[in-house]
């Protein structure tokens, strides 16, 4: 059965974009371990300095991040030469994502 999408068609092939996108990184940065392991490594070793932020939140200033980015690159009229403003969206959205799926675990 297949299912008929009622969004704008560009909606699924932008989100078809991040989970490509997605399944790369991990390749880097999971290497066949835990697909979140960046975020938790990240948060365990902000501890050894006594910053406690989740893994979940090390998602959320990495999406902000790219918001500052994706935002003075606007303000400035600048597109952006090695990273633009679409793959800096195309990362807050991914980073979002992946903070909601540690929230839930």
């Amino acid at each position: 059965m297949t299912e008929k999408h009622t969004g704008h068609p560009l909606f699924y092939e932008l989100t078809e974009e991040e989970i490509e996108l997605h399944d790369a990184k991990n390749k880097d940065y999971a290497h066949d371990g835990d697909p979140l392991g960046n975020f938790k490594r990240v948060s365990a070793l902000l501890k050894i300095w006594g910053f406690d932020i989740s893994p979940t939140l090390v998602a959320l200033i990495y999406a902000l991040k790219q918001q500052d980015a994706y935002m003075w690159m606007l303000s400035q009229g600048y597109e952006g030469e090695v990273e633009n403003v679409d793959t800096r969206l195309r990362d807050d959205h991914i980073y979002k994502k992946i903070a909601r799926i540690l929230h839930r675990e």
